[in-house]
């Protein structure tokens, strides 16, 4: 890899690690929704003028039904679930769950007929869902199934978003692709936002989501995309396995998280598993087959 590959990459790890403890701040003052709504809208203000100088965004309107199931398994449900649970969750923890995508993604292409498991892959499969189960068992108030359900949820959703991409919408420019999806979860989630808006801007909640904005959707998006032409799709998604360690670097240290046991077994079971998983079978592949990516917009 380059030395320009090497520093879109880490950059990435750390803009895709970092979501997790500004939400965690906003939540704490603002309702969820109205934290969706001001990442969604800022961002795609900010992406728009560049998807309309590059034409990227009108290809993209014209395939608007499968854009808009994208929006809401990937951006709209996501974002809102994960602000949800982080009003009970430590970021740091769900910056771990989150990290077992990968595990679920695989599962659904292998069932959908476009892979197939073998021992490697049975085997990491095994071994990241241990460390999930360990995180949750020692770290989660197992009183809160509703936080539960909504991380669930969300890594369903992350792990369908990259499937519908391949499937309808992978020959339309990506940038018009997030630009029409922000703008799209941006309408859906106005109403309700101006129903929960905040009876006070806080300094604090209010600088978060600017940086959710500005620092972890629309920069990420265009370095991401920096990232991808340099170094490939398939290298480019190995930023999967380092966001979590910065989550919980961030949740420990900014956020006087507890590093915990769960913590400790879950991480290095849940990455080792999610690389062991997500492996190519050593088999040639069809050439229609779906990988297993991860979508650019699962922060």
């Amino acid at each position: 890899m380059t030395r320009r590959g090497w520093v879109l990459f880490l950059a990435m790890g750390v803009i895709w690690g970092v979501p997790y403890a500004m939400i965690r701040i906003a939540v704490e003052d603002f309702d969820p929704i109205v934290v969706a709504f001001g990442r969604t809208l800022l961002g795609a203000l900010i992406l728009l003028p560049i998807a309309l100088y590059t034409k990227a965004l009108t290809p993209v309107l014209r395939h608007w039904r499968p854009l808009l199931l994208y929006t809401l398994v990937e951006i709209t449900g996501p974002w809102l679930l994960i602000g949800f649970a982080e009003t009970t969750l430590n970021s740091s923890t769900v910056g771990l769950l989150i990290a077992a995508v990968p595990l679920i993604a695989v599962v659904i292409v292998t069932k959908l007929g476009h892979d197939r498991f073998d021992a490697r892959r049975t085997i990491g499969l095994i071994v990241g869902f241990a460390g999930v189960a360990a995180l949750v068992g020692f770290d989660i108030d197992l009183t809160q199934p509703a936080a539960i359900g909504a991380i669930g949820l969300t890594t369903i959703g992350y792990a369908v978003g990259p499937i519908i991409i391949n499937r309808a919408l992978a020959e339309l420019p990506p940038l018009g692709v997030v630009t029409g999806s922000l703008i799209l979860a941006a309408v859906i989630y106005a109403p309700f936002a101006a129903w929960r808006r905040p009876a006070h801007f806080t300094a604090d909640a209010s600088w978060s989501v600017l940086g959710l904005a500005v620092i972890c959707t629309a920069a990420a998006f265009l370095v991401f995309f920096a990232l991808i032409s340099e170094v490939g799709p398939a290298r480019a998604t190995v930023i999967t396995y380092i966001n979590p360690a910065v989550a919980i670097l961030l949740g420990v240290t900014l956020l006087d998280e507890p590093l915990t046991i769960g913590m400790g077994i879950g991480f290095p079971l849940v990455i080792l598993g999610s690389i062991l998983g997500t492996a190519r079978t050593r088999t040639a592949e069809q050439p229609d087959s779906t990988p297993v990516p991860q979508s650019p917009s699962q922060v």
